[in-house]
C-alpha cells in the first residue's frame, strides 16, 4: 500500500492550490443552494469533511474533481474495510461512466490513471476490502484494459 500512496503523491503533485468548486460547494448545489467559495480552513480534506459533504462529488467540474481525486484515493485505501462510508461509496460511483463534458477521466495523465487503477485493484482484489463489488464494476466499465465503455 505504501507504493500506491507514493505513486498517488507523485502523479498528482503540482495541482492547483484550490479547486474552483469545493466539495462543500457541490454539496450545497445538491441541496439547491448557492455554492459558497472555497475556504482553506472549512474545506480541509478530513474524513469528517468527506463524510459530511459526500453528495458534492456528483456536482464537481473536472478540475475540482481532479483536485479531490488524490485525497479520495488515499481515503479509499485507508478505509478499505469500512463498509459504512458514504463518501467512499459516492467516490467509487464517480469513477463509473459516462464521463462528462468537459471530461473528468479524460483530464487525467497516464500516471494519474495508473494511480486510480492501482487503488481500484486494491479495493477489488483485497480480502479485507468491503468495496470489492463497486471497485470491480468501475474497473470493468472503464478503468481495466478492454473495459466496456472505454
Amino acid at each position: 500500500m505504501d507504493r500506491i500512496l507514493a505513486d498517488i503523491e507523485k502523479s498528482f503533485g503540482g495541482l492547483h492550490a484550490y479547486p474552483p468548486l469545493s466539495l462543500r460547494g457541490g454539496n450545497a448545489l445538491d441541496d439547491h443552494e448557492r455554492a459558497p467559495a472555497f475556504d482553506p480552513v472549512i474545506d480541509k480534506t478530513t474524513p469528517e469533511y468527506f463524510e459530511k459533504n459526500f453528495w458534492g462529488i456528483a456536482h464537481l467540474d473536472s478540475e475540482s474533481w481532479r483536485f479531490y481525486l488524490p485525497y479520495f484515493l488515499k481515503y479509499a485505501l485507508l478505509n478499505i474495510s469500512d463498509p459504512s462510508s458514504n463518501a467512499l461509496d459516492a467516490f467509487l460511483f464517480s469513477l463509473r461512466p459516462p464521463d462528462r463534458d468537459p471530461p473528468r477521466f479524460g483530464c487525467l495523465s497516464t500516471a494519474q490513471e495508473q494511480a486510480v487503477v492501482a487503488v481500484l485493484d486494491k479495493l477489488a482484489f483485497s480480502e479485507e476490502s468491503e468495496w470489492q463489488d463497486p471497485a470491480m464494476i468501475a474497473l470493468e466499465e472503464y478503468w481495466a484494459p478492454g473495459a466496456t465503455y472505454r
